[in-house]
C-alpha cells in the first residue's frame, strides 16, 4: 500500500510538517508495511518556503535586507534543489508581524527588502521564481520593491519617491532603463488567493490597510496614491493594472508584479504542488490524506486540500480529509475529489484544548491508525 499525506497546517496547533508526520505514524501503527510519501502543503502564505524547501531537499538563504520601517533585517528565502528555482515568501521582507503594533503604518512602510531577495536569487542565477503574497505590512504598491531592482519613480522635480505608500501621489515618472538585467530572463509566478483590484472601495487600501495600521484619513490618502500609481502605468507604460485580478493584493505588490514585471498571479496552493512535483509523487498511490484545522466552505472556494484533492482525482485516487472540525458544508467537497472527511477530535473539549498541538498531533494519529486499520481488513477480505 503507498499513501501520499500532504496536510495543510492547522493555523495555532500545528505546522504542515507535524501534522503530516502524525498521520504518517498513524498509517505506520496500522500498516507498517506501508510506503508513506509526505508533501508539506501550504498555499503561497506562511509555510510556503518550509514546504517546499522540505519537499525538495533544497535550502535556504539568508540575508540582510531593509526592513519594513528602513532599518536591516536578517530575512531568508528557499533554494530549491535544481538550482534555478528560488522561492520567496514577501512576508519575510515586509511582513506585518515584523512592525511592533504601535508603529504601523501603511503611509511609510517598504518593499524594499522583497526587491533584495529577488535581486540575490538572480545573482545565484535562478532563473524561476515562486513569490508568495501575502501578510504584508505595506501599501506601497510594490515601487519600494522596484527601487531594489533598479526601477526609478520620481516626482515633477526629478527627485526620487520616498519609501511608502505616501509617496505614490508625488510620483511623475517611471523609469525602467536601470532595471535588472536578469530580470528579463527570470519567469515569476506569484501565488496569489484575492481578485483584488489595485484601487477602489475593493481595493488594497480599502479592505487591507485598516489592519496594517491606517487610519480612515490614510486610507483614503492611499487610495488616492494607488489610483493616481494606476494612471502614470496606463498613460506611461500603456498597462491597465487595475484591471488585473488580484493587483491589490499584499498592497499593491500583485500590480507591481504583474503590470511591471511581467509575472503570473495563480492560486496558491496548486503552485505549491506544482512545485513539488505532487502529481509525480501520486503515482502508484492507493490513498491521499489531506487536511486542515477546518473543513468548511471556504475549503470548496479554493483552500491547499482542495488543490490536493483535485490533483488526486485526476489520478483515480480516494482523497481522505482529517480536520479538528468538519462544518456541516463540507458535505460538498464530495464532489470536488474528497472521498471521505473525518474529524480527528473523539469528544467534548474546549477549542483551547483541541489546539493544543499534543492533543491534535494524538488525534491526528488515533483517528488515521483507526481508518487504516479498517482499510487495510477490508483490503484482506477481498
Amino acid at each position: 500500500m503507498k499513501v501520499v499525506i500532504a496536510i495543510d497546517s492547522f493555523k495555532g496547533s500545528l505546522t504542515s510538517g507535524q501534522a503530516n508526520e502524525a498521520a504518517a505514524a498513524g498509517v505506520r501503527d496500522a500498516c507498517p508495511e506501508a510506503a508513506i510519501v509526505t508533501v508539506p502543503l501550504a498555499d503561497g502564505g506562511e509555510g510556503t518556503v518550509e514546504a517546499l524547501v522540505r519537499a525538495t531537499a533544497g535550502q535556504l538563504v539568508t540575508l540582510t535586507v531593509t526592513g519594513p520601517l528602513g532599518k536591516p533585517l536578517a530575512a531568508s528565502y528557499g533554494l530549491l534543489s535544481d538550482g534555478r528555482t528560488a522561492v520567496i515568501e514577501v512576508a519575510a521582507a515586509c511582513g506585518l508581524t515584523l512592525v511592533p503594533p504601535a508603529e504601523r503604518d501603511p503611509l511609510k512602510t517598504t518593499t524594499f527588502g522583497v526587491g533584495e531577495l529577488i535581486a540575490d536569487a538572480l545573482s545565484r542565477g535562478c532563473t524561476e521564481l515562486i513569490i508568495g503574497l501575502g501578510g504584508s505590512a505595506t501599501n506601497d504598491a510594490g515601487i519600494g520593491m522596484l527601487q531594489a531592482l533598479g526601477y526609478s519613480f520620481r516626482d515633477t522635480r526629478g527627485l526620487e519617491a520616498a519609501h511608502g505608500g505616501a509617496a505614490l501621489t508625488g510620483i511623475a515618472a517611471i523609469d525602467q532603463s536601470s532595471a535588472h538585467p536578469l530580470l528579463a530572463h527570470a519567469r515569476i509566478r506569484v501565488a496569489c488567493d484575492v481578485d483584488n483590484p489595485l484601487h477602489g472601495p475593493e481595493g488594497a487600501a480599502s479592505i487591507f490597510a485598516p489592519q496594517k495600521g491606517a487610519s480612515a484619513e490614510a486610507v483614503e490618502q492611499l487610495d488616492r496614491g494607488l489610483a493616481h500609481f494606476a494612471a502614470l502605468i496606463h498613460d506611461q507604460l500603456g498597462r491597465d493594472v487595475q484591471r488585473i485580478p488580484g493587483a491589490g493584493a499584499a498592497g499593491g505588490l500583485g500590480a507591481a508584479f504583474a503590470g511591471l514585471l511581467g509575472a503570473t498571479l495563480t492560486p496558491g496552493a496548486p503552485l505549491v504542488l506544482e512545485a513539488a512535483g505532487f502529481d509525480r509523487l501520486l503515482e502508484g498511490s492507493d490513498f491521499v490524506i489531506t487536511g486542515e484545522g477546518r473543513l468548511d466552505g471556504q475549503t470548496a472556494r479554493g483552500k491547499a486540500p482542495l488543490a490536493v484533492a483535485r490533483a488526486a482525482s485526476g489520478h483515480g485516487i480516494p482523497v481522505i480529509a482529517l480536520a479538528g472540525d468538519v462544518a456541516p458544508q463540507a458535505a460538498e467537497l464530495a464532489a470536488l475529489g474528497i472521498t471521505a472527511a473525518f474529524s480527528i477530535v473523539s469528544g467534548p473539549a474546549s477549542l483551547e484544548q483541541a489546539m493544543s498541538p499534543a492533543v491534535a498531533q494524538d488525534g491526528l494519529r488515533r483517528t488515521t491508525k483507526e481508518l487504516f486499520r479498517l482499510l487495510r481488513t477490508m483490503q484482506r477480505r477481498q
